[in-house]
């Protein structure tokens, strides 16, 4: 039988309208709160301006949607429940976050790497490195892998398959997320573009630098959240 249709042979939708829309609201609630991606983005966005930083929305969108299927595929639910895998992750990512920081502060100052062509460095290799930064950042968040076992269960439906509504509803949360870091990228871009002097660039660059390596250290002193 098809899973997408009833025993009657009626075409039947994964998630309903009024659930979708529920999902959708609560997962905006979700990532209207700042994490570490966003963190990132936004100092990526203060750094090199909203043309590299463009890149770093499709590291988002795959490391979101990388971890949405790890998670339902188990990996979540050992996260949350083994301290010491919880452990390992949470602090290669906090000291990756921290790396992040700090080779931004020390970044060369140039319009160019903003919304020019230029070569320090290329432009290409620069998108390529954001885009790199903001895929890992994202995939290798144990709280964010262990949020979506606990988050998008709560709006599965039983009596249907399973498979079809957790593509849904993990569709929808990527596509947000995409939506929800672009609108930084933009705030931020256009923030870095008011002001061309390159003493003000440098100290975007150091705040951008400054913003992630606090997250990183936020990120070594998070929890392991508990699935109920």
């Amino acid at each position: 039988m098809d899973c997408c249709r009833s025993p009657q042979g009626a075409v039947t939708i994964p998630v309903e309208p009024a659930t979708l829309a529920a999902f959708a609201l609560a997962s905006l609630i979700v990532l209207a709160i700042p994490g570490p991606t966003i963190v990132m983005v936004v100092g990526q966005a203060l750094a090199h301006g909203r043309s590299v930083a463009l890149a770093s929305i499709a590291g988002v969108g795959l490391g979101d949607l990388l971890a949405a299927g790890l998670s339902l595929a188990g990996v979540g639910v050992l996260l949350s429940a083994s301290a010491t895998a919880f452990m390992v992750l949470k602090w290669a990512g906090a000291a990756y976050l921290v790396w992040i920081g700090m080779r931004m502060w020390r970044s060369p100052t140039s319009l160019s790497t903003n919304d020019e062509a230029g070569d320090l460095p290329p432009a290409k290799r620069l998108s390529a490195r954001v885009f790199r930064d903001a895929f890992l950042v994202t995939l290798f968040n144990p709280k964010g892998i262990v949020f979506f076992v606990a988050f998008v269960p709560q709006f599965l439906d039983p009596g249907k398959a399973y498979g079809p509504q957790a593509v849904v509803l993990v569709a929808v949360f990527v596509v947000l997320g995409i939506l929800n870091a672009l609108f930084y990228v933009l705030i931020a871009g256009r923030a870095r573009r008011l002001v061309r002097q390159k003493r003000f660039l440098r100290s975007l660059n150091r705040l951008g630098g400054t913003f992630l390596i606090g997250a990183g250290i936020a990120a070594a002193f998070a929890r392991r959240p508990a699935l109920s």
